[in-house]
C-alpha cells in the first residue's frame, strides 16, 4: 500500500510523491528525484531533518544530539529514519532549489461554472482532466485568457479534479473584467500549482480560522478537508467583510455545523448599514478572549495585510503565548 506524501519548502513550493509501505522516507524522496540534503543517513547528523505537519509516522533511530526531546514533541523528524504510516505532509526550512526539486506543475483546466455569490465576489469553478494534489489553504497562479497577466487565488475546496476559486470583483481589474465580460463555460485556463506555505497542519488543538474578504477562500478549502476526514477539535470561523452585501457562501458555512462537531461561526461587518443586527467593527473586537486564554489553539488568518498585522499585534498585546499563528497576507490587484 502506497501513501501520498507532500514535501513543502520555505519558498512556498510543494511536491507530492508516493511512499511504499515501510519504506524510508528519504529513500522514497530520492527515488522520485527529490534530493533532500543528507550526510550520515544514520540518524546522527540531523542534516535531513524536517517537521511532520500532518499524518502518522515513526522513526527508527534518532540521536539525542540530532533532535532533542522538545524537537520530537514538536514533530521534527529525520528523513533518513522516518517511515510514514498514513498520507502525510512534511515541511523543510530551506528552498526547494537546494534539492533540485522540479517546480510547480503547469496544468490546463476548463471553466465549468461562474457564479456571482455576492455584490463583490464570484466563484470560478474549473475542471481538470486529472485530480490536482495540493494542501488545503494553498493557492494557484492563473493565466487570464486573452491577456499576458496572471493572478493568484487560493483553492476554495479540497483537492480533486474540480477546483473553485473566490474572485474579488474589482471595478476595473484584469481578472474581474474577464469574469464579467468574456468568461464562458468551456474556456481554457492555465494554472501553475500548488504554491504557498499557508496550509492546514496536523490538528491537535482547537482551531480558530479568521478570514477577511476573499481570504475566506483558503479557509473554505481547510473546512472542506476537516468535514471530509473528521475533526475532534472545536473549530471557530470568523469572517469579516465591509458590508452585508459582501458576505458569501452562507449556506455552505452553515453546513459545516452539521459535518464538523463543535463548529462555531462569527461574522463581523466593518461598515454595515444601520439596520444590520449582527456584530460590527473589527474582528479583534469580537474574538473570544476567554476561549483563547483558557486553551492552546492554532489560529489561521487569511486576508489583507492590515488585517493580518492588526491580529498579530492583538495577540501580542493579549500575551496569548498558547496561540500558534499561521497567516497568509494577500494584496488585491487594482488592475
Amino acid at each position: 500500500m502506497n501513501h501520498k506524501v507532500a514535501f513543502s519548502f520555505a519558498d512556498g513550493k510543494t511536491l507530492f510523491f508516493p511512499v511504499s509501505a515501510n519504506e524510508i522516507l528519504l529513500d522514497a524522496a530520492l527515488r522520485n528525484g527529490i534530493k533532500i540534503p543528507l550526510d550520515c543517513r544514520e540518524g546522527v547528523c540531523g542534516t535531513c531533518q524536517g517537521r511532520c505537519e500532518s499524518g502518522d509516522y515513526s522513526q527508527d533511530y534518532v540521536d539525542d544530539e540530532a533532535l532533542s526531546s522538545l524537537d520530537l514533541q514538536q514533530r521534527k523528524m529525520l528523513s533518513c529514519q522516518t517511515r510514514v504510516q498514513s498520507d502525510a505532509a512534511f515541511y523543510f526550512d530551506f528552498d526547494s532549489s537546494l534539492c533540485n526539486a522540479p517546480g510547480p506543475v503547469q496544468v490546463s483546466a476548463r471553466v465549468c461554472e461562474v457564479q456571482q455569490v455576492s455584490a463583490s465576489t464570484a466563484i470560478l469553478s474549473v475542471q481538470l482532466e486529472q485530480a490536482l494534489d495540493f494542501l488545503p489553504g494553498q493557492y494557484a497562479r492563473l493565466s487570464i485568457p486573452g491577456t499576458d497577466s496572471q493572478r493568484s487565488y487560493s483553492f476554495a475546496n479540497r483537492p480533486g479534479n474540480r477546483l473553485q476559486f473566490l474572485i474579488r470583483l474589482l471595478p476595473d481589474g484584469v481578472m474581474s473584467n474577464y469574469i464579467r465580460e468574456r468568461c464562458q463555460v468551456g474556456d481554457e485556463l492555465r494554472l501553475e500549482a500548488p504554491l504557498g506555505a499557508f496550509y492546514l497542519r496536523h490538528v491537535t488543538q482547537p482551531l480558530v480560522l479568521v478570514a477577511g474578504g476573499t481570504g475566506l477562500s483558503a479557509l473554505l478549502g481547510m473546512l472542506d478537508e476537516l468535514a471530509e476526514r473528521g475533526c475532534e477539535q472545536p473549530v471557530h470561523l470568523y469572517y469579516g467583510v465591509r458590508g452585508a452585501e459582501d458576505l458569501c457562501e452562507a449556506e455552505r458555512i452553515k453546513a459545516y455545523a452539521r459535518s464538523i462537531p463543535g463548529f462555531r461561526y462569527t461574522e463581523v461587518l466593518s461598515d454595515p448599514a444601520p439596520q444590520w443586527p449582527g456584530k460590527r467593527g473589527y474582528l479583534t473586537e469580537h474574538f473570544d478572549l476567554a476561549e483563547l486564554r483558557d486553551k492552546s489553539a492554532d489560529m489561521y488568518v487569511c486576508g489583507p495585510p492590515p488585517m493580518v498585522e492588526s491580529i498579530k499585534n492583538w495577540l501580542q498585546e493579549q500575551a496569548l503565548d498558547g496561540v500558534q499563528l499561521y497567516y497568509e497576507k494577500f494584496t488585491e490587484s487594482n488592475i
